[in-house]
């Protein structure tokens, strides 16, 4: 009984996955107003009555997928924070990863274009402009200290560590939002490129 119980918990967590999955590319391609829930259900290969069973509206599914976004982002930041690593390989490994993500996981640029469109939107359910203005600042910070960590032994140049940051983090999202426009045409650079910005 508790083995059938586990596969029908998997099989609506596998199920919930598909819904964000397409839902995050049809809000990050068309935006939360022109997505109607019918074409989330059509994408995710459903009707829409068993997506009702996973969601209420499409307001949730977008609410989801920015909490979910911050998330991963905030935890990975945090977690690169906390590794027994000098600052300058902890920035090596942060890049190294990012532009492997970027380059394995099709979602992860639909994701970062997402965060920026609803990031500058009005037009977001207010549960959302709430994660967002509570989340969004996360990586920046955590970037500025492993970066002032850096200055301190002399491994990162000496800019203002805010605007070094700033610098990788907008590198990075761009990257992320250019991999969304083009797909799989998308080929990360060499990530000696964005290490010789910093060291």
């Amino acid at each position: 009984m508790a083995r059938n119980k586990e596969l029908n918990q998997k099989a609506k967590d596998e199920r919930r996955e598909q819904i964000l999955s397409k839902a995050l590319v049809l809000f990050a391609t068309k935006g939360l107003a022109a997505t109607r829930i019918t074409d989330i259900a059509v994408a995710a290969g459903m009707s829409q009555g068993l997506l009702y069973h996973y969601y209420r509206s499409k307001e949730e599914i977008f609410v989801e997928l920015i909490r979910h976004a911050f998330e991963r982002m905030n935890t990975a930041s945090l977690m690169l924070e906390q590794l027994p690593l000098s600052p300058r390989e902890k920035i090596q490994v942060a890049i190294e990863e990012l532009l492997r993500g970027l380059e394995d996981n099709e979602d992860t640029g639909y994701y970062h274009l997402l965060i920026a469109i609803a990031t500058a939107s009005e037009a977001i359910p207010e549960e959302a402009k709430t994660i967002i203005q509570r989340e969004n600042q996360v990586p920046y910070e955590v970037m500025t200290r492993i970066i002032l960590e850096g200055q301190k032994d002399g491994s990162i140049k000496l800019y203002a560590a805010q605007d070094l940051a700033l610098i990788f983090c907008t590198s990075i999202k761009g990257l992320a939002i250019h991999k969304a426009a083009h797909g799989k045409n998308f080929k990360a650079p060499d990530a000696n490129i964005l290490m010789n910005l910093f060291m």
